[in-house]
């Protein structure tokens, strides 16, 4: 507060200083010997309506026709949810009260209470039937959800699809008469580093508020927010609260949707990251075609980053593109003639520096039909076409949950196929099972099991489906091995019965 009242009042005495007033203006003739006082500077008059600068040498015009284009479709969203504690559970962190009072079920603490998780962020209103983007941590586990509009108006609004892998999320709001104000998605591979753009949301929950700043990066991979990373960077002021606001650009077209800082205080330091409109677009006609999920083509190859070495290795000027490591029998990679030791540095005509980029160019393209894709083979270029299709769910998955005292016991696991491997980002094993989901306080908890690992072998029994995993661990043991695949490394545990 004495910070925020310090520079208003430096400001105040700027203005003082610099800006003559009538006392300083001499009145009359000067006297025999006098100079002359200077004479006013000219006052350029403002236009009669602002507009888009419409060449750098109007820069300094105002961006108000964009700002009134696009504000009123961007929202606030508010997030709520029911989580209990324990009373008195807060005082855990201090070693003093933890020694002499125990833990949460000790004497000294309540029984549970619920109360209210609330999250903020902002989102975008892109379709006049009431379809807001946000980012999906904003909505993550959430139980009721609100927004509010520009123009004061709040409205419940249902979850249509979540998109974990690009943290991207759907909403659709309830009631309300007319067609709400909307905004148009621009294609962010329209932009180039340097272009000037406004970014819109409610930081710190302070109410709307836009900032201006340039393109500083464009297809940043390698950053580790979400599975498809290929972010648009700017230096436009970004905070927390931002999160699912737009990126707009000269023209009012939204580019991107504000998703994260990188921040050491927790503030704007001036490197923001959104995701492009173009994987947006993909999200959403996904809610619009009344799916629940996303449906992206699969490769079904592995790839890998390309460094200085394997550059030198197949006599390339500089490190590009991504090398293939593995292609599945049957999947469109093999359909289209992709082989082992292949360099992919092309999809659709842009050229892909890495496995990120190949991953949001070839995700980003519409189901059936190929897409064009470039690699280098044995030092020539040759041109291959990739069939579009989605990854395959070709055995039915079986779910179950575990519900015997083994250490497994609380894992919900379903049988292992491309189309599950995608939804859960794990890497495909040849057999085995993949852990679905894992119940509070269960002993697959307490054994630090995990969603998306794969199950490959319990006490020496090789699992291919879920029956295979609820039938050995049902039969008692003194000690349990566990061999699973994590990340693509495979652990082996040792567990007491």
């Amino acid at each position: 507060m004495m910070r925020t009242r310090s520079l208003l009042l430096a400001s105040l005495f700027l203005a003082a200083s610099l800006g003559p007033t009538h006392a300083q203006v001499p009145a009359g003739p000067p006297a025999a010997g006098q100079a002359a006082p200077p004479m006013p500077m000219p006052v350029q008059p403002l236009p009669a309506e602002p507009r888009v600068p419409a060449s750098r040498a109007e820069i300094g015009l105002s961006f108000a026709p964009v700002v009134a284009k696009t504000a009123p479709a961007i929202v606030n969203v508010y997030a709520m949810r029911a989580v209990q504690t324990r009373r008195g559970a807060s005082l855990l962190e201090d070693p003093f009260f933890r020694r002499f009072f125990g833990a949460p079920d000790g004497p000294g603490f309540g029984g549970p209470s619920e109360r209210i998780q609330r999250a903020l962020g902002s989102g975008v209103i892109v379709d006049p039937s009431g379809l807001v983007v946000t980012n999906n941590h904003v909505i993550e586990g959430a139980d009721e959800v609100r927004v509010a509009l520009a123009d004061k108006r709040e409205f419940d609004a249902e979850i249509l699809l979540r998109d974990p892998r690009t943290d991207l999320a759907v909403l659709k709001l309830k009631g309300g008469k007319g067609a709400f104000p909307s905004v148009v998605l621009g294609s962010s591979d329209d932009l180039l580093v340097g272009d000037i753009v406004l970014a819109i949301g409610n930081p710190f929950g302070v109410g709307q508020t836009v900032t201006q700043g340039i393109v500083s990066a464009l297809a940043r991979t390698q950053v580790g927010i979400t599975d498809y990373q290929f972010f648009i960077q700017t230096d436009a002021a970004i905070n927390p609260g931002n999160s699912g606001g737009a990126l707009v650009d000269g023209a009012g077209r939204v580019v991107g949707i504000n998703t994260a800082i990188f921040s050491r205080s927790g503030g704007s330091q001036g490197i923001g990251f959104a995701i492009p409109a173009d994987m947006v677009r993909v999200v959403l006609q996904s809610a619009l075609s009344g799916g629940t999920s996303v449906r992206r083509p699969w490769l079904g190859a592995t790839l890998q980053s390309v460094n200085q070495d394997i550059a030198d290795s197949l006599d390339l000027a500089r490190p590009v593109g991504s090398l293939v490591q593995t292609v599945r029998p049957g999947s469109p990679a093999e359909k289209g003639g992709l082989r082992v030791g292949d360099l992919i540095v092309g999809v659709a005509g842009q050229e892909v520096d890495d496995p990120d980029a190949f991953g949001y160019r070839f995700a980003t393209r519409p189901l059936g039909g190929s897409v064009e894709v470039s690699v280098v083979r044995q030092g020539k270029t040759a041109t291959l076409h990739i069939p579009l299709l989605p990854a395959p769910e070709s055995t039915p998955r079986e779910e179950v949950t575990v519900t015997n005292r083994s250490p497994l016991g609380g894992a919900t696991v379903v049988n292992l196929s491309p189309a599950v491997a995608e939804e859960l980002r794990t890497v495909e094993a040849e057999s085995g099972v993949v852990v679905l989901a894992i119940v509070d306080g269960s002993p697959a908890e307490m054994t630090n099991l995990r969603a998306g690992d794969v199950i490959l072998e319990v006490n020496g029994v090789k699992i291919t489906r879920t029956a295979d995993l609820v039938r050995v661990t049902g039969q008692p043991a003194r000690v349990w091995r566990i061999t699973l695949q994590r990340g693509g490394r495979t652990l082996t545990a040792m567990l007491p019965g």
